[in-house]
């Protein structure tokens, strides 16, 4: 009479076959996850690059807003035309924090920017005439500048 019902090798081979197609699958997920913080922080930024230049048209003498870590949440969601209504967070830190905002010191330029997948703004500051400063490694930023 034969059993019904499946073998200890049987059962193994199961485990060890599913085992091995998760090993392929979350790593593949953790990338697909990095690249739709990526679009997002670079939506973002470009969203509130608008939110600063419309800031600086709409103030007299013009201007843009001080450097500040809490841009969005203390300039620019009050401000009529209203273009950013929520606070906007930078995907990429595991606590509520916004995108940086660094402005020269001539006033002239400014940077908006996401730490990237690393989580360490590589960012440090614009220089007067628009060029970035720090390492170019995966920040994801929008600037009136140059750029590095």
């Amino acid at each position: 009479m034969k059993r019904k019902g499946f073998t200890i090798i049987e059962l193994l081979v199961v485990i060890a076959v599913i085992s091995i197609l998760i090993g392929i699958a979350v790593p593949r997920i953790k990338g697909m996850q990095d690249q739709a913080n990526m679009t997002k922080a670079e939506a973002e930024t470009k969203t509130i690059k608008v939110a600063i230049e419309s800031y600086y048209i709409n103030q007299t003498p013009n201007a843009y807003p001080a450097s500040s870590t809490t841009i969005v949440n203390t300039t620019l969601d009050n401000q009529t035309p209203l273009i950013i209504s929520d606070i906007l967070y930078d995907p990429f830190l595991t606590t509520s924090t916004e995108y940086n905002y660094i402005k020269s010191s001539n006033g002239q330029y400014y940077v908006i920017f996401s730490v990237g997948p690393d989580g360490v703004a590589d960012i440090t500051g614009i220089s007067d005439a628009g060029v970035l400063a720090g390492a170019d490694d995966d920040d994801l930023y929008a600037t009136n500048g140059t750029g590095f």
